[in-house]
């Protein structure tokens, strides 16, 4: 069996051995899916996300694991309106939209989002669900998204893929591998 020390592990964590602390905040991914090479710069100003679902145990779920891995979420919203407001107001880098919003349609949401910002869209929509990519395609493809994350695949990672396309300006697939 491996030994492994914690300190290689969790940030800020120290070394008994040595007396050393580990100062590489961030190394420790809070998420399966989170990786700790992010495409985002680490070194600048923390992406700002403003997150909207009608479901407060995601919401409070999601904002903890997405600032853990250096994003910070400015404000959450549950409804269409509120997400309107919360955007021009705090103008957030991206917008982190859930699909169903109970008797709102996130993808009618994200027209008025880029509406509102005459359809030069100062914060980037990213539309996000528990369905599976495949089954709601034709609906991303058609709304002014960037793209669009599975939930149990959110990360800080995933969203700065969509943000940072590749070098072939292709952005990846956010479904799981091997479906």
């Amino acid at each position: 069996m491996t030994k492994i020390r914690i300190s290689e592990f969790w940030p800020g964590a120290t070394d008994r051995r040595t007396g050393f602390s580990n100062h590489r905040a961030g190394d420790f991914p809070a998420s399966r899916e989170a990786c700790c090479n992010l495409a985002c710069n680490r070194d600048a100003m923390a992406l700002r996300c403003l997150i909207v679902d009608d479901n407060a145990g995601f919401l409070r779920s999601a904002r903890l694991l997405l600032e853990r891995e250096g994003i910070s979420v400015v404000a959450v919203a549950s409804t269409g309106d509120e997400a309107l407001r919360q955007a021009q107001e705090l103008k957030p880098d991206v917008v982190l939209l859930d699909v169903d919003l109970g008797t709102e349609s996130g993808f009618e949401v994200a027209g008025r989002l880029h509406g509102q910002q005459g359809g030069t869209s100062p914060s980037d929509v990213i539309l996000i669900s528990i369905h599976a990519e495949d089954d709601l395609a034709d609906l991303i493809a058609a709304s002014p998204a960037v793209g669009f994350i599975s939930k149990s695949l959110l990360s800080a990672r995933a969203i700065c893929d969509l943000l940072d396309p590749d070098a072939d300006g292709q952005r990846p697939s956010t479904e799981p591998r091997g479906t």
